[in-house]
């Protein structure tokens, strides 16, 4: 008896972001206001409702040319909430892990489940669905499929064809509906095939994913790289790309802001700074790891011609790798003071954490005083007093005291379900 294909789910979220914005005010639709997210500093649009694409509005958009279209289209558009998404994210992960013998989470609004061995994945597709609208109000789409590819590949399918009603399998297509399907689908369409190498694709006459599959691999892989190879392997059902249960350690760590406004004064820098470390020292420590390296950068506003640039950056290599917030931030402050100069305005800054590695394996310096065990254990504090009430409960005396570099973030929704004085209240 022939072995039964995996079945590996990708559950996607549905115009996630704006499906938040949407979950808490229901008078947007009532009113027939189109909804788009935008990125840091209200600057681009980064995310847009089904009803904001069908009135042509384009990913990466300047807002500030859409006056207009706003205007005449009854467009509104949100300030990035992070804090919302990233709530909302948790509960609908917490959801679909319990409904999977394995799940890799992929994004903020996307997961992987291995559904293998499972008899009654049709069912459990549309419960799936049902649970998370039931519990959270979001809707989710979920494609099946043998390999990671060919889920994402169904999960497109789900959502653009209503007939599927939000689930679609390539495992339940006989070779023949499994040909027409992916030579309805556009090469680009494929997961990992950028616009560029599309264009590079459809110049060699490989158009859809049908064409795509039926290229020689070897031949592939010489032209554009192994993963081309592995994606026509994935398109052939075979496991070319595993299923990552544990989220692996990220080897480096970035945090980084644009300002609302320019910023002149070391004393904000400073402040800003001190809020990078603070973000990166928590993810640090979420990981378990410690990092060996800090570099701190700022930099000037490259597109105002008009004034002086400058963009420096320093590396400071640790004498013993840490997660401790307050040791990083004391390098980094003294990083900070090495590159400012005076008459500069400043756009953005940030730090990087690098060298990471474990945090039971760090090599000490012969000639460097040791961390002290309170510093693990002031670190353990203050993460689960902000897990508990809120991020940035306790901080460092320095990290906020200014608001000079505050991003722009003039229509900003509350943080609906994670601040009490910002709960939605019925009347």
């Amino acid at each position: 008896m022939p072995k039964p294909p995996r079945s590996i789910a990708l559950v996607d979220a549905n115009n996630f972001y704006c499906s938040c914005e949407q979950l808490f005010r229901p008078d947007l639709k009532r009113d027939g206001k189109i909804v788009v997210v935008l990125s840091n500093n209200d600057g681009c649009v980064v995310a847009r409702s089904a009803e904001a694409k069908a009135i042509g509005i384009k990913m990466g958009a300047p807002w500030f040319q859409m006056t207009d279209i706003a205007r005449k289209n009854n467009v509104i558009g949100y300030s990035s909430n992070y804090e919302l998404y990233s709530d909302m994210s948790n509960r609908v992960m917490s959801i679909l892990r319990d409904l999977a013998p394995a799940q890799e989470i992929y994004s903020i609004d996307e997961s992987f489940l291995d559904l293998s061995g499972c008899h009654d994945i049709r069912e459990r597709s549309y419960a799936m669905r049902e649970k998370v609208a039931r519990w959270t109000g979001l809707t989710v789409c979920v494609g099946i499929g043998p390999s990671k590819t060919l889920a994402k590949l169904a999960n497109h399918v789900a959502k653009k064809h209503p007939r599927s009603k939000g689930v679609f399998d390539f495992n339940q297509l006989t070779p023949r509906q499994l040909d027409s399907v992916l030579g309805n689908l556009e090469v680009g369409d494929i997961w990992g095939i950028g616009r560029k190498l599309s264009e590079k694709l459809n110049a060699l006459g490989i158009e859809n994913a049908l064409q795509l599959r039926e290229a020689d691999p070897a031949s592939m892989r010489a032209r554009f790289g192994v993963v081309v190879e592995k994606t026509i392997r994935e398109l052939r059902a075979e496991e070319c790309i595993s299923l990552e249960e544990i989220t692996p350690a990220r080897k480096q760590i970035v945090s980084s802001r644009s300002f609302g406004n320019p910023v002149t004064e070391l004393v904000d820098l400073a402040d800003s700074i001190a809020h990078f470390v603070s973000t990166a020292g928590g993810k640090l420590r979420s990981q378990k790891s410690t990092a060996g390296i800090l570099t701190v950068f700022i930099m000037t506003d490259r597109f105002r011609e008009d004034r002086p640039q400058y963009h420096p950056s320093f590396s400071v290599p640790l004498p013993q790798a840490t997660a401790d917030t307050t040791i990083l931030a004391n390098y980094a402050a003294q990083a900070l003071k090495r590159i400012f100069k005076t008459g500069y305005a400043y756009k953005k800054a940030g730090i990087i954490l690098a060298d990471i590695g474990q945090e039971h394996i760090v090599q000490t310096d012969l000639f460097a005083e040791p961390e002290p065990e309170s510093s693990s254990r002031l670190m353990e504090a203050l993460d689960a007093i902000n897990f508990k009430y809120g991020k940035g409960t306790l901080r460092l005396a320095n990290d906020g005291a200014s608001t000079a570099w505050a991003m722009r973030t003039e229509n900003k929704s509350p943080a609906y379900t994670t601040r009490l004085d910002e709960v939605p209240r019925c009347r």
